[in-house]
């Protein structure tokens, strides 16, 4: 955990959210952070579609692939469940979607973590990453309109047309796609620009993590503030069920037979939450659910919890559970 602490991208992470609570003007222009997040997902498919034409896809590649996708479906389910304990039928979907999706970011933070503890990991694991998003934003709005009827409480009925739209071709999905797909064609068929493309999406991407985790240091630091509106329950949730995930995907990796680079990646989306896409797609399909309950819990907490503790304690966890990564 302490090696963890001490990477320069949590360390920019921590920077930023300092720069919040001391009261600094430290901000980042608007149009970086999109840029660096555009760059983090192209170079991540890139990649990831290198990999994935090394290594093929056999072995435990469409069984990791389809596992991630259960996974993607099942977590808004239980999550719906737990949260209209507490909650409406709309917050409590929207907050079970952002939860049954992932975070790009927490995933590239862990691909660095397994860089400076020299474990490898596959490319295909880029694919599971690409397919989780849209499944929870679909099985979040299904429980919406299950939840309410076939109209919203304003009268006007679900459009399914822009939500299947926003679900499947949503920047981020798109682009994490695209990049994939470009990777494996170039891997296979153009060595040559694959040796141009590396100095960009290789020497660049840690300089940008760290940048791009500056300003997310700031914008969670800023959502903090908003935590007061969720209540003790959302707080405890957006700690608690990101560890039981963990666990539930540390037992599948197990049963899949992952090494233990892959065994972390894929606990890593099942504990993480998305802060992007599905927040994007609620404003627009659900705009009955507070967006401060879903984006401050994602962001506020959830986040930071998984960068700074989350990936050296599921580390942990797979070296405890699975007997090859001991």
């Amino acid at each position: 955990m302490l090696q963890n602490l001490l990477t320069p991208p949590v360390l920019f992470f921590f920077l930023g959210v300092i720069a919040v609570l001391v009261g600094s003007d430290l901000e980042i222009p608007a149009p970086l952070p999109k840029l660096f997040s555009l760059y983090l997902l192209l170079a991540i498919g890139f990649k990831g579609g290198l990999e994935l034409q090394h290594s093929g896809v056999s072995g435990p590649v469409l069984p990791t692939i389809a596992a991630a996708i259960a996974m993607s479906l099942a977590v808004p389910i239980y999550s719906f469940l737990l949260l209209r304990l507490k909650l409406d039928n709309f917050n409590a979907a929207a907050i079970a979607a952002t939860y049954g999706s992932i975070s790009a970011v927490t995933f590239i933070t862990a691909e660095s973590f397994l860089e400076t503890q020299n474990l490898p990991h596959d490319g295909f694991m880029v694919a599971a990453l690409a397919l989780m998003e849209s499944p929870a934003i679909i099985v979040g709005l299904l429980l919406a309109k299950l939840a309410a009827g076939q109209k919203r409480p304003d009268g006007g009925p679900m459009r399914w047309g822009a939500v299947l739209h926003e679900a499947f071709l949503n920047g981020s999905v798109y682009l994490l796609v695209g990049s994939l797909v470009i990777g494996y064609l170039t891997a296979a068929s153009s060595p040559a620009s694959l040796e141009k493309m590396l100095p960009f999406t290789d020497k660049l991407f840690y300089g940008a993590l760290s940048f791009f985790l500056l300003d997310m240091g700031i914008v969670a630091a800023q959502r903090l503030r908003d935590l007061r509106n969720a209540g003790t329950f959302l707080i405890g949730f957006s700690v608690l069920l990101p560890l039981f995930n963990a666990l539930v995907g540390v037992l599948i990796a197990r049963g899949l037979g992952l090494q233990p680079g892959n065994a972390l990646l894929f606990v890593v989306l099942c504990a993480s939450a998305s802060y992007i896409a599905v927040p994007a797609a609620m404003r627009m399909t659900v705009p009955e659910a507070n967006p401060s309950y879903y984006i401050s819990t994602a962001l506020g907490l959830t986040f930071p919890f998984n960068i700074i503790v989350g990936i050296p304690l599921y580390m942990a966890l797979v070296n405890r559970v699975i007997p090859s990564a001991g």
